[in-house]
């Protein structure tokens, strides 16, 4: 049974996320003081006595705002309620009951769902202050004071949220479960392929650059096996990273790809391959997981042929250089057109980020390759491969033992990798290469 989920809403700049990421004890939502911030809901596993459940932050409600980042925000926390189990609104001492308070109270409680009222930024300890009792004006029982900012009243907040929880909330270990990351720059459609995967509106889809700015978990399961996409803010030149917000969310960008098995990388078909794109794959790489670059809004390319994908492949194949083992697949988001072969193009290349080989099986290709072409040699000295092994998945590491390693030259290395790589079929994720050097007598 999938965990119960508990949604933080309340209106803008309350203290939402900062009582977020004081619950699940970590810095996962972007916490700034500056209204709207939080934009797409943030999920999140939440464990108290015992109990695990999972804890939604949400963008702050403005209830009549035409503004249109705001009336997604709107929408992004009604969402998250529709699903939700139980809602904990966040309301502020400091600025008392205020008309959004009440309009917030009064949509939820049309909601029908078991609602947590907490009044937040009340950092004293003891008695506490006459103004607090106002909030049972809102009509939700009892109000629970909280300090996120301390931690004061949060146990007694948590304590009120499993009262109302099923205590059938247990789930098995995701075993089998694939993370993806879907990174790129801002406004190549990351958010629009994660809503058409998922087959709902999960992530704000805008026209306007860098809209979503936190990393955004989604879960499908489907014929091809269970994914866990993680939808990430566009990753900007450095340059252009002004503000503290979208600081955090290139770093949020780059946490993703750390949780990731597999990071597709978006780019846009209409613009082409740019220099932004190649850092964003480079991290990827440097990080040693399994890619795919997915060429999104291939139906917006204007006068295709029959031989505008093998060129526009043949350059990628160029850009690409650095990581000539990544597989492109030609989509739209917009129109779903192969969408779903990514499915199995990322279990394919999640399969091999992890493949293990015998040491057998390497040693026979060893001597197969060093027929084929004899390792050099450099004044009168020849490079001998003792034997190769491999260390580890997630990249496949391989350890060379050599008699000097100054002879492996780099080339070699190469023709190596690309030996194993083939062998192999190591579509899609990166090989490492370790040399180590045998004690130069037994040479």
């Amino acid at each position: 049974m999938s965990k119960p989920i508990v949604a933080v809403v309340g209106r803008p700049n309350v203290g939402k996320s900062t009582l977020f990421n004081k619950l699940i004890g970590q810095r996962l939502s972007i916490v700034e003081d500056t209204p709207g911030v939080t934009r797409d809901r943030i999920y999140a596993e939440c464990e108290w006595l015992n109990h695990r459940f999972m804890l939604v932050d949400t963008g702050g409600i403005e209830p009549y705002s035409d503004d249109v980042i705001l009336s997604q925000m709107r929408r992004q926390a009604e969402l998250a309620i529709e699903s939700a189990n139980v809602i904990i609104l966040v309301t502020n001492i400091r600025d008392g009951v205020t008309a959004t308070d009440q309009e917030v109270a009064a949509m939820l409680l049309k909601s029908g769902k078991p609602i947590v009222l907490c009044v937040n930024k009340v950092d004293g300890i003891g008695e506490v202050p006459p103004e607090f009792y106002e909030f049972y004006n809102l009509g939700l029982g009892d109000p629970i004071a909280v300090s996120s900012v301390h931690g004061h009243g949060t146990g007694d907040l948590l304590d009120e949220v499993l009262k109302h929880l099923s205590q059938e909330e247990e789930e098995e270990e995701d075993e089998g479960l694939i993370k993806v990351a879907v990174i790129g720059k801002p406004n190549v459609g990351k958010s629009s392929l994660i809503n058409r995967m998922a087959g709902e509106e999960r992530v704000i889809v805008s026209n306007i650059a860098g809209t979503t700015r936190d990393a955004v978990d989604t879960t499908v399961e489907n014929e091809y096996g269970r994914f866990l996409f993680i939808d990430t803010a566009g990753i900007r030149r450095k340059s252009k990273v002004l503000e503290n917000i979208e600081r955090y969310s290139v770093l949020r960008a780059f946490m993703a790809v750390d949780r990731a098995d597999v990071a597709v990388i978006v780019i846009d078909a209409t613009v082409g391959f740019t220099e932004q794109d190649s850092k964003v794959a480079g991290y990827a790489h440097e990080q040693g997981k399994g890619c795919i670059v997915a060429v999104n809004k291939w139906d917006a390319v204007p006068d295709k042929t029959d031989r505008t994908m093998k060129e526009f492949t043949d350059k990628l194949k160029v850009d690409f250089s650095f990581m000539s083992y990544v597989p492109f697949v030609f989509i739209s988001a917009l129109t779903g057109q192969r969408v779903n072969r990514l499915y199995d193009l990322i279990r394919q290349v999640s399969e091999k980020n992890s493949f293990r080989a015998s040491t057998g099986a390497l040693n026979d290709l060893l001597a197969y390759a060093t027929a084929r072409v004899q390792p050099p040699s450099d004044k009168g000295k020849r490079l001998k491969i003792y034997y190769i092994t491999q260390a580890s998945t997630q990249p496949p590491t391989f350890v060379a033992f050599v008699n000097r390693r100054e002879l492996f030259h780099f080339s070699y290395q190469r023709y190596l990798e690309n030996q194993i790589r083939e062998t192999f079929d190591l579509t899609g994720t990166p090989i490492r290469f370790i040399v180590r050097e045998r004690d130069r007598n037994d040479s």
